[in-house]
């Protein structure tokens, strides 16, 4: 039998990967597919995953299963599927306490941007903003001159040293050249509560769990943490346009493989997932709960994974955050 030559024999190994490639991806799924979700069921992360699962069930024909492994900020369940097959059939949302957790833990049992595959943004929620009634500050920037006509002299809740809620009054604090006392609770529910009963001054707070107060009048909103207003209160103008430029934090969620998921896969992945979160219905159902979904590119998911990883690494740093 004659030996192929180098070059054939190396163009004939490509071909022959390539081939296995489309056509792992063109028979995917033939099984259930398991979706870990580093959140106790309940949250915004479990909504966003069962869902956005349920229509790639129907689109599948297979079972989704939402496997919810929460501990240690989101890691125990990133190193369950880091250590997973790269065949599509475990998948993990990656969320910004992911991306916090690099610079909050000394030693992590996985690389967040080494050990996944990003295949698509999933959504988003901004923070906003709120303060007790009796604070006097009505606009963002009466409540920096109010911070600083005393530092020290205003203090802020949130679900716990090192949560996003947390890093994210922490950012504005840097941002804002102010003096702000952190209070921390164990979950946002409590952490609110304390500025409704004027306990604590003020919050930066997912909209699910303060807008019903504001509308009582029970707390006043200042401003949103998104680049952009958001349909959740379009009155309200963003901390970045109310005096602070530049300012931006939300919680997010995304979708990821192990590391060495085939390119092909992670295409049809990125695509299945974004074709069910295009369903108009899922949307409506998830913006009620303060939650905007927005698919992108593997490689923009990338971009945004690595820019939020140094920025909360940052912030964790000059703020002196610890993990609880």
């Amino acid at each position: 039998m004659q030996m192929m030559k180098p070059a054939t024999l190396a163009a004939w190994l490509g071909l022959t990967l390539v081939a296995a490639t489309c056509t792992g991806a063109e028979n995917y799924p033939a099984k259930s597919v398991r979706l870990i979700i580093p959140f106790t069921p309940g949250g915004g992360a479990d909504t966003v995953a069962r869902l956005v699962g349920a229509k790639l069930e129907t689109q599948w024909k297979q079972q989704v299963i939402v496997d919810n492994r929460s501990g240690a900020g989101g890691n125990l369940a990133a190193e369950l599927t880091a250590a997973a097959a790269p065949d599509g059939y475990t998948l993990f949302q990656f969320n910004v306490a992911n991306a916090i957790a690099v610079g909050l833990y000394p030693k992590l049992g996985y690389d967040p941007l080494k050990d996944f595959t990003p295949v698509t943004r999933m959504g988003s929620s901004p923070f906003v903003m709120v303060v007790h009634p009796g604070v006097k500050a009505g606009t963002v920037q009466e409540l920096i001159a109010l911070a600083k006509l005393k530092s020290g002299s205003v203090t802020f809740s949130s679900g716990g040293s090192g949560s996003s809620t947390h890093l994210a009054a922490e950012l504005f604090k840097s941002m804002a050249g102010i003096d702000i006392v952190h209070v921390p609770y164990k979950g946002g529910a409590p952490a609110l509560n304390d500025v409704i009963a004027g306990q604590v001054n003020m919050m930066v707070v997912v909209p699910v769990l303060a807008l019903p107060h504001v509308k009582t009048g029970r707390l006043r909103a200042l401003a949103m943490s998104s680049t952009q207003r958001s349909a959740l209160a379009p009155e309200l103008p963003t901390i970045a346009e109310a005096g602070v430029p530049g300012y931006e934090s939300s919680t997010w969620y995304a979708i990821v493989a192990p590391s060495r998921t085939p390119a092909g896969l992670v295409a049809r992945l990125n695509a299945d997932f974004r074709r069910a979160m295009d369903d108009a219905q899922i949307q409506a159902r998830l913006l009620a709960v303060g939650i905007e979904l927005t698919g992108s590119t593997p490689d923009q998911l990338s971009k945004h994974m690595k820019s939020e990883i140094e920025k909360w690494r940052h912030v964790v740093k000059t703020s002196g955050a610890k993990a609880e």
